[in-house]
């Protein structure tokens, strides 16, 4: 059996796979990878299917070792990666050596990153995943976030060679876009002009539940208080305050505060990687356009997935 040993675990690093389904009415949000393209690039790069667990962390990757050979690789942003002191690259996969020292430093222009290992991260699956629900206590690794010097058993590693992309991983710049409601109707003209017309951005008062946007507050001409109700992955709840959160992999699975609009899923990620402070806009899209959107998101993912080549030797 192959172990990951944690030297130093990243901030808020988590055993992440694909989201359990069909918990929701126990109080169970899916989880899973809040960027789950970089996530699945990151699996096939080393040969993994989807079902397959790996690593999230947030902005820094901590340093891990292994008790035997393996295939690993990094996506979700820029980052300075190291094996010993020889530097190697995110979006393709390198071999780790026993004894050899993997350091994950600062995603530079993104907040989420994932580390994929061949063979998969072995954690029981828990309701149908092997993914970390924080806020449950449930899956992953004991249920938490990684803490140095844990043990994680890992899968046996097929051979298999190194990949590299060989198409480019696009995400849609401008304005991130939204589908109106559930709640659409609780603002006036004049706070969806302010909504739509305004700069926001994702505050640090952000983790796997939900984003607090700094901005322009929101005013609920209906009031600030619904019967609670479904919340969708993505919805932007406004409570009293009038500061919208971003709801996100593991929210709560019931609301009672007014959903002006939900982030259009192709877009979703986007946001989740937007680093803190950064400026960005609002804009509305029709449900149609948005699961246009999302086919042809998915469309390209595939392609970027079947396009992965093998590195040249060395």
């Amino acid at each position: 059996m192959n172990r990951l040993i944690v030297i130093r675990a990243g901030l808020l690093s988590t055993v992440q796979a694909r989201p359990r389904s069909g918990h929701m009415h126990q109080g169970i949000s899916p989880a899973g990878p809040m960027d789950p393209d970089a996530f699945a690039i990151a699996s096939h790069l080393v040969g993994n299917d989807i079902d397959v667990a790996g690593l999230e962390f947030a902005q820094s990757g901590g340093r891990y070792r292994v008790e035997k050979p393996l295939r690993f690789a990094i996506t979700g942003g820029a980052v300075d990666i190291r094996i010993d002191e020889r530097r190697v690259d995110a979006w393709e996969s390198h071999v780790l050596l026993p004894g050899e020292v993997l350091t994950v430093g600062h995603l530079k222009d993104a907040v989420w990153g994932y580390i994929a290992l061949s063979g998969g991260i072995e954690v029981p699956e828990v309701l149908g995943s092997r993914a970390t629900h924080l806020r449950s206590a449930l899956g992953g690794f004991q249920g938490r976030a990684l803490r140095d010097g844990d043990l994680l058993p890992l899968g046996a590693a097929e051979d298999g060679p190194c990949l590299r992309l060989s198409l480019p991983v696009l995400r849609r710049p401008g304005p991130v876009r939204v589908v109106a409601g559930p709640q659409d109707d609780y603002f006036d003209a004049d706070t969806w002009a302010v909504f739509l017309g305004r700069d926001f951005a994702v505050s640090n008062s952000r983790d796997r539940m939900a984003s607090r946007l700094d901005g322009p507050l929101l005013h609920a001409f209906r009031g600030h208080d619904i019967v609670s109700d479904a919340t969708p992955l993505g919805s932007i709840q406004v409570p009293g305050s009038g500061q919208p959160y971003v709801l996100t992999a593991e929210r709560q699975t019931t609301g009672g505060y007014p959903k002006i609009a939900t982030v259009a899923s192709v877009d979703l990620p986007r946001l989740a990687q937007l680093p803190s402070s950064k400026l960005f806009r609002f804009a509305l899209m029709s449900q149609q356009l948005a699961e246009d959107a999302l086919l042809a998101a998915r469309q390209h993912l595939e392609d970027v997935i079947a396009g992965l080549v093998e590195k040249p030797p060395g």
